[in-house]
């Protein structure tokens, strides 16, 4: 039996080899292909889904309360923070003989691209690796995908021009694998895989659970009874390691690394000797799962599996406060509503919570304690997430990668609105006959009803339908999203009804243009993307300089 859980690092077989012998091999057995259908890969991004993301409440009301939480599931509510859309998944690969139920494992971010990895729970060895082309938001791409046959995939790195992929071989079937923990160093150029020329290296351990880079070094963890190994980053030969009962993570801070030890806590050592210059016992069960280890600041985040995410003080490894998991699903087994790992940005921490799903949470201004926004209506078991800029990449098993736009205000729109106040009011706008609302910030509404004058300056979504009713004007700058893509929504405008548009502006539904209205686009970089139909009255007009994205005017 491989695993037992989502992941790995099962405990009930060992391979044991001599851990200071570590051979290179460029050659595969077959064992790694490129997939060659562009039509494959075009076809891999998903929009079924796409467009304003719910936040759920938790359904535990003392947490609810301890934790400030405010649903947005009741039309009273107050509009949340975190106006959310979520712009497109990637289906996991698929491949015969062994790779039909791959699932999403680990991503990792760098400039325009996502390295995402996959792998398969059970007995066989199977795994993958995309590189997705996000630099056009509403357009992301898979450019290219390697598949492992005889492998998983548990994490990896990007680092100038190489991929550096971790897991576990099927050793008893390899005739170049000396244990079941690997590394492999992957070119990986311009959005593209190579298998000319890869190299592997071996460790102990019964898989290779986390990899980290240095300017020269590779770092890969393995568990249990693995090590901590440190590479030559460019020949893959083991120059340092050190043993430990079962290593699931690392982080790299200040020539300083953090360990997460399943068997322990929390490990800090010096980069360069690897000695250990402090520890952070932790009282929990990690089970035997995928968890991880993050720096935040002067923070260390720990998930740690039931009991949801630890917070720990850098230096002093002092308890800071622990973050719950916030909801408790029907259906869902016990041992799959566990924390696998956190990621921060800023001031948002993510925890991806297995069947328990993706939870954000915001820091107070105080600095001092954490407060829970709520649970990203996702789909699929959430093994991983990382946030970089304003996206959050989740790997949610076999849902694959799920790509999540923050929509937070562009910093030079905020300055030009600097004025305006920001929007505190209800889930539900409405703006009467008479009156004359400007807002500026981020929210997420549930409807939004125009009768009087509105403008809006930043990034906003709203769930429902937006109406611009007889004689009334809305006027948006910056970025506004309608509907999602399987309960589409529409725009509206009445007679006599004015929209003005400068920036972005998306509709999962229709949009629809009655006798006299006027859409009027300002300024030459708008860009308008609608998944339904336009329908303009004869007597409607259409004004300005804008890009349609799907050729829909």
């Amino acid at each position: 039996m491989k695993k037992v859980s989502l992941l790995l690092m099962v405990a009930l077989v060992f391979f044991t080899a001599c851990s200071d012998e570590t051979t290179v091999f460029e050659t595969q057995d077959n064992n790694l292909s490129l997939e060659t259908n562009e039509q494959v890969l075009l076809n891999s991004i998903v929009y079924d889904n796409a467009g304003v993301i719910d936040l759920i409440a938790p359904t535990d009301a003392s947490i609810a309360k301890s934790f400030g939480f405010t649903s947005n599931s009741n039309n009273n509510d107050d509009a949340t923070n975190f106006p959310l859309t979520l712009i497109a998944q990637v289906a996991p690969p698929s491949f015969a003989n062994g790779g039909e139920n791959l699932t999403a494992s680990h991503v990792d971010i760098d400039g325009n691209f996502a390295y995402v990895s996959y792998n398969t729970v059970g007995a066989v060895y199977a795994g993958g690796l995309d590189i997705i082309n996000v630099s056009d938001p509403n357009n992301p791409r898979v450019t290219s995908r390697l598949y492992f046959t005889n492998a998983d995939i548990s994490a990896l790195k990007y680092d100038g021009g190489f991929v550096y992929a971790v897991g576990g071989f099927n050793a008893e079937l390899s005739t170049f694998a000396e244990t079941n923990s690997f590394v492999a160093k992957i070119s990986a150029v311009n959005g593209r895989f190579s298998t000319s020329g890869v190299l592997f290296g071996f460790q102990d351990g019964f898989v290779a659970t986390d990899v980290d880079t240095t300017a020269d070094a590779i770092l890969v963890t393995s568990g249990q009874d693995g090590y901590l190994a440190v590479y030559d980053k460019l020949t893959v030969e083991i120059e340092q390691e050190v043993a430990f009962p079962d290593l699931r993570s690392v982080d790299i801070r200040d020539n300083r690394l953090a360990l997460l030890d399943g068997s322990f806590g929390v490990r800090i050592l010096d980069q360069n000797s690897l000695e250990t210059n402090s520890e952070i016992p932790i009282d929990t069960d990690f089970g035997i799962a995928k968890r991880t280890v993050a720096f935040s600041g002067d923070k260390v985040i720990v998930s740690e599996g039931p009991t949801g995410a630890g917070v720990y003080n850098f230096s002093t490894g002092s308890f800071l406060e622990r973050i719950p998991i916030a909801l408790n699903p029907e259906g869902v087994a016990n041992e799959d509503i566990v924390t696998n790992a956190v990621a921060s940005n800023e001031e948002i921490i993510l925890m991806a919570n297995g069947g328990a799903g993706l939870c954000l949470s915001e820091a107070q201004a105080n600095g001092l304690s954490t407060a829970i926004v709520g649970i990203i209506g996702l789909e699929g078991s959430i093994n991983y997430v990382e946030s970089k800029g304003d996206y959050v990449y989740a790997a949610s098993g076999t849902q694959g990668l799920q790509i999540i736009k923050l929509n937070r205000p562009d910093a030079s729109l905020a300055a030009r609105c600097a004025n305006l106040p920001a929007y505190t009011g209800s889930f539900n706008l409405n703006v009467n006959q008479g009156e004359e609302l400007a807002f500026s910030g981020s929210r997420g509404f549930n409807n939004v009803n125009v009768n009087g004058s509105l403008l809006l300056c930043g990034s906003w979504t709203a769930r429902n339908a937006t109406i611009i009713n007889s004689n009334a004007l809305f006027e948006m700058n910056g970025n506004y999203t309608v509907g999602r893509n399987n309960r589409r929504r529409d725009i509206v405008l009445n007679q006599g009804a004015t929209f003005r548009v400068e920036g972005n502006l998306t509709i999962f539904g229709d949009l629809i243009l009655n006798e006299g209205a006027t859409l009027e686009f300002i300024g030459e970089d708008s860009v308008v993307n609608i998944f339904g139909d336009v329908t303009i009255a004869n007597s409607a007009t259409v004004n300005g300089t804008f890009q349609d994205l799907q050729n829909k005017f």
